[in-house]
């Protein structure tokens, strides 16, 4: 204002002096002055506007898209991150409508790679939904890392700086960290694998991976001893008979009669021959480590029953596929959530939204009745001994109640005595087999419980809950032993080692865990899925874990190293189930696209060890894939003979 009043003197000084022509250069200079300013205003009005986003944007897309053929799946890669950014950015500053329609208007070109992430962002309406949106938090606190070539991020640069665009410059600058590498472009069929979160906890995983992990084998274990050259002494005594040995077993069954015992196993496993320690020579090269949890006693006739499942067992490799038994769950109208199946196939269990739980007795009579008869022998005699009734036996299946909420989760003990089921209503249930009723149940979640599992021991199992942690309980306590603690979301499925010394745990927080089990810690943590792990297998050895999410991506990963060894894509939906075969040279997955595809292990993993030394890209070996009619798959187990079991509901309610 006191400036304007200075202008007003000195043309009313000039005026009265007369100095006319000076007065009109003075006003011409003013009028220029006011016109720049405006126009200085208004440019940086346009410059500070949401259509800077939208326009540098579609200017980066335009040259992406246009690049040589070459390098442009690499410079595609910065557009996701940089698409979301913009979006967010524009939320952030209160432009909520400027801010849809760029969503909206370039949302087609990230769908197919995007798709979950999108249909979550979507719902972002207000600056406070971001905070409110684990998602959108998590891709604000973090950063975007893209590999690229050395020549395709010189690219990108020269691009930027021609442009002076310094909107997108910022956006990238802020939010991308680019791991340049020397060479020549990777395989574009590799692209999911090169785009991924990092940040704080990016630097977290790599301080926990540098921890020291045991994955062999368990010292003492039955595969161990089929590993053992047959002694001449022991050769005389193949002879005697199996039952004079289980006769003369002690009867105290404590640890005094270990050495006795241990003589006596040796005996009956130099019976098992030389096909099982072929079979069982790719778990031969494993370690042995001790235990860390108190193991529980194995009767020696249940130890005799998994010899004679060894010395039945069928190798598979590529060209020897396994057989499969696929259970077919019908009229269940879309209320079964889960099921399991026992080591021997002979029981198959389901979980529902109506609380109850059905176990299936004696696959063999299904839809028919069941009749004793001499002639089906003792076996079948004590199988339905376990009917308490004659109604019963009309039945092939026995009704349990006892949830009072959706049952997410069953799991049998490998010697199928036992059963276990999660919950919504937070509580873990332990169920006998043979007597038909509920023993026990386990409270100590707040959530709902996704997940539970028997170790490979049985005695102790592991749960996974919405209050996003992971515990540890045996069967004799209705306290938890250990409470692992660390992810952002919900942890969805649990799985444990073949040594019982570490359990996995995967999250909706898009992460694998590895926990040790004596002391509760995270020792490794894996990430590169893009979206929630729903399935975890233990190979046989304990060398390597499979992780299924919920967009049909199944990753391998070497525990010792913590890093993918071979991504897998090939289902088109979530990967509810992984299997590993008992030699582990064979992963079986299923899916809700209604296949089960077998894939080649062993020569991905040769080839990757190999190829870890070059750049290229290796893939698992797809070997087969089984469609079924219309039944997504729930589960899969492979039996101690290398059968191949499966089960599912039929999607269509008749």
């Amino acid at each position: 204002m006191e400036e304007e009043e200075i202008q007003k003197a000195v043309v009313a000084y000039l005026r009265k002096k007369g100095f006319t022509n000076t007065e009109l250069a003075l006003q011409e200079e003013q009028n220029r002055v006011s016109f720049s300013s405006n126009s200085d205003h208004s440019v940086s009005r346009l410059e500070n506007g949401p259509v800077r986003y939208s326009d540098g944007y579609s200017k980066l897309r335009l040259w992406a898209y246009s690049s040589l053929d070459l390098y442009k799946h690499e410079l595609l890669r910065v557009l996701f991150p940089v698409y979301i950014h913009c979006f967010m950015d524009l939320v952030a500053g209160g432009h909520v409508h400027e801010a849809r329609i760029f969503f909206h208007t370039f949302r087609e070109d990230h769908e197919s790679m995007h798709l979950r992430d999108l249909q979550k962002l979507e719902g972002i309406l207000s600056p406070l939904h971001l905070e409110e949106i684990e998602l959108s938090r998590s891709f604000r606190q973090n950063k975007f890392k893209i590999k690229m070539c050395e020549y395709s991020y010189d690219l990108l640069l020269q691009y930027l700086q021609k442009t002076q665009s310094f909107t997108m410059r910022g956006v990238i600058n802020e939010h991308i960290d680019f791991e340049v590498s020397p060479g020549q472009p990777t395989l574009s069929s590799g692209d999911a694998d090169f785009v991924t979160i990092e940040g704080r906890k990016n630097d977290l995983a790599r301080q926990i991976n540098q921890k020291e992990i045991h994955w062999g084998l368990l010292e003492d274990s039955l595969e161990q001893h089929l590993e053992r050259p047959v002694s001449d002494s022991e050769k005389a005594e193949i002879l005697i008979p199996v039952n004079s040995l289980i006769q003369k077993r002690p009867l105290d069954g404590g640890k005094q009669g270990i050495p006795v015992k241990m003589v006596k196993k040796d005996k009956l496993v130099s019976m098992v021959g030389k096909n099982v320690r072929s079979e069982t020579s790719a778990v031969s090269v494993a370690p042995r480590v001790k235990p860390e949890l108190t193991l529980p006693a194995t009767l020696v006739e249940v130890e005799q029953a998994i010899l004679e499942d060894l010395r039945s067992r069928v190798q598979l490799n590529n060209l020897a596929l396994p057989s499969i038994s696929f259970y077919t769950f019908i009229n269940t109208c879309n209320r079964l959530n889960c099921s399991s199946i026992s080591q021997d196939g002979s029981l198959v269990a389901g979980g529902f939204s109506d609380s109850s739980l059905k176990v299936v007795w004696d696959i063999s009579t299904i839809g028919q009745l069941v009749k004793t008869s001499s002639l089906q022998g003792e076996k079948e005699s004590a199988k339905n001994e376990n009917f308490p009734a004659t109604e019963e036996r009309r039945k092939p299946y026995t009704l349990f109640h006892g949830h009072s909420g959706p049952v997410y989760s069953t799991t049998f003990s490998p010697f199928g005595e036992f059963l276990l089921s999660s919950s919504s209503d937070s509580t873990i249930r332990l169920w006998s087999t043979k007597l038909n009723t509920n023993l026990v149940c386990y409270k100590g979640h707040n959530y709902p419980v996704w997940d539970v599992q028997f170790s490979p021991v049985g005695h102790y199992f592991a749960s996974s809950s919405h209050d996003r942690t992971a515990r540890i309980w045996s069967m004799e306590r209705i306290q938890p032993l250990r409470i692992m603690a660390g992810h952002l979301s919900d942890v969805d499925c649990v799985q444990w080692h073949a040594n019982c010394n570490y359990i996995a745990t995967g999250s909706s927080d898009k992460t694998v865990r590895l926990w040790d089990v004596q002391s509760g810690e995270c020792v490794r943590i894996f990430i590169g899925h893009r979206s929630m792990i729903l399935s975890l297998a233990m190979s046989p050895d304990g060398r390597y874990m499979a992780s299924g999410d919920e967009d049909g991506t199944i990753m391998m990963w070497d525990l010792s190293s913590g890093r993918c060894v071979s991504p897998l894509v090939g289902h088109s939906s979530c990967v509810w189930t992984l299997a590993f075969s008992c030699e582990g040279t064979l992963l079986a997955s299923g899916s809700a696209d209604c296949t089960v595809k077998l894939w080649d292990v062993t020569a991905s993993t040769r080839a990757s060890r190999m190829e870890s030394k070059s750049s290229s890209s290796n893939r698992l070996r797809l070997l087969k894939a089984l469609p079924t009619k219309s039944t997504p798959v729930y589960t899969l187990q492979f039996s101690r003979r290398n059968l191949l079991f499966a089960a599912g509901a039929l999607s269509k309610c008749s």
